[in-house]
């Protein structure tokens, strides 16, 4: 959905859950915009940022908007459960597209909480954001200067079938995540928002196709000497809370995230057992590395998606530190 769409969809399902009304009207400055609810005791004001899905990174610019605008709410399509109670913890409204809303300001309190959204009509997939898509979509968001190599060599370079380069390549510049600069060349534009877009595709689609198994450890005492179990860095890398550690030295892991190409020869090397609540997860590594073969973690990038898919405090407090460390320049 866009900026529209959510809002629209937001005020009316809260609409139909509650009866309260409420109008929007757009801005075209620092915020979104304004929404007007018409509570039965009097109209309450309330500056407005909309958010497709809420991220982690953009709270701290939240939280400014809401000290300069009061008072202030935040709507987006979705927002995870830590996100919800970080706003709360401020005071800071919010909204969801299936009527999930927090308001307290003055003598007006709201709170509803656990609905869903209703199902909506399958859209037409942009070739960007299928499995393939989403691959070579990592590839340019990691190497930006690759939009401009021929179709034949970011096949080869990605892994992508030549055929569905030229797809991904549309899909991308249907979705206004590509500029023309000349006849020749391009470059990537709207990249935090394209960030977003491959974040919930990541989630919804290309993670659970490289899920190769989850297992425990034979030894429970191997979970916390994980440093020191053996792997091949140019076959394997650590993901989620195991890189997390590695890039900030911020994270005693819980679970266990692993990319590999070699998940049989690792399963007796580490002494593994299949158990569907274990806490070593494998995953394809499917990606190529371009001079980090000797880093044992997978791109920061990748480390950052896999913290924040947790819904784990300790681990988006991580994700947070990665990305300014790591990723903000690239994405501003």
């Amino acid at each position: 959905m866009n900026e529209d769409q959510i809002i629209n969809t937001a005020l009316e399902r809260l609409t139909q859950q509650t009866g309260l009304k409420a109008k929007w009207k757009p801005r075209h400055d620092e915020i979104d915009g304004e929404v007007d609810f018409y509570f039965q005791k009097g109209n309450l004001h309330v500056f407005a940022e909309i958010k497709k899905e809420l991220r982690l990174h953009q709270l701290d610019k939240i939280f400014e908007l809401a000290v300069k605008y009061q008072p202030f709410m935040v709507v987006a399509e979705t927002i995870f459960p830590t996100l919800k109670e970080r706003l709360r913890e401020k005071k800071i409204g919010y909204l969801d597209a299936a009527g999930n809303i927090y308001l307290d300001v003055a003598d007006n309190f709201i709170w509803i909480d656990g609905q869903k959204t209703t199902e909506k009509k399958k859209a037409i997939t942009n070739r960007a954001f299928t499995k393939t898509g989403l691959k070579m979509v990592f590839y340019l968001l990691l190497n930006e200067q690759a939009i401009n190599m021929p179709y034949r060599k970011l096949a080869e370079t990605t892994g992508v079938a030549l055929g569905n380069v030229k797809n991904i390549m549309e899909g991308l510049k249907d979705a206004g995540f590509i500029l023309p600069i000349n006849d020749t060349t391009v470059k990537l534009q709207n990249k935090e928002a394209l960030l977003d877009r491959w974040l919930t595709g990541f989630r919804e689609t290309l993670r659970p196709a490289l899920h190769l198994g989850t297992y425990r450890f034979w030894d429970k005492k191997r979970l916390g000497n994980w440093q020191a179990l053996p792997l091949e860095p140019t076959e394997t890398k650590w993901g989620g809370e195991p890189a997390g550690e590695l890039l900030t030295n911020h994270l005693v892991p819980a679970h266990l995230t692993v990319y590999t190409n070699q998940k049989n020869a690792l399963i007796p090397k580490w002494t593994l057992i299949p158990d569907e609540d274990g806490n070593v997860h494998f995953y394809e590594k499917f990606w190529k590395d371009e001079g980090q073969d000797k880093e044992q973690y997978a791109p920061p990038l990748l480390v950052y998606a896999d913290l924040m898919l947790t819904n784990d405090p300790r681990c988006q407090e991580t994700a947070a530190m990665i990305y300014n460390n790591y990723l903000k320049d690239g994405f501003k």
